[in-house]
């Protein structure tokens, strides 16, 4: 009976902070972007304003790295979830690995950092 008090001790303080995380107050401001969909190591370290090409942007996508958004103006947007727990946003942005998108949702900064919780993704027609 002990373990049992115990587990629900841990347990209980832990659903409550999910809870109180679940109701909190969003304050991301709604955004659109145009821009292109590329790996996140290439957007930092090879310092690209375009993916190298869908192929490349695929495979590392694949591979595990986190796919961004990278606007027209160079800010790098990070896709999040706004649930909780959250996940990754891959599988959403890998359709569009190596285009030029436009990209609308809340943005939230922090840090230096942008993300967005992406609520509509299109393809921009011949890149523009």
């Amino acid at each position: 009976m002990k373990s049992r008090t115990a587990i629900i001790r841990l347990t209980l303080p832990c659903l409550l902070l999910v809870a109180v995380l679940a109701l909190a107050k969003s304050d991301g401001k709604p955004l659109t972007v145009k821009g292109y969909v590329l790996d996140s190591a290439c957007a930092f370290t090879k310092g690209l304003s375009k993916p190298i090409s869908k192929d490349c942007a695929e495979a590392c996508a694949k591979a595990g790295s986190p796919l961004v958004i990278l606007s027209d103006d160079g800010i790098i947007y990070w896709p999040i979830a706004e649930t909780t727990p959250s996940s990754g946003q891959n599988e959403k942005l890998l359709p569009y690995a190596g285009q030029k998108v436009t990209a609308s949702g809340k943005v939230f900064q922090r840090g230096g950092s942008s993300a967005m919780v992406i609520e509509k993704l299109e393809p921009l027609s011949n890149g523009k």
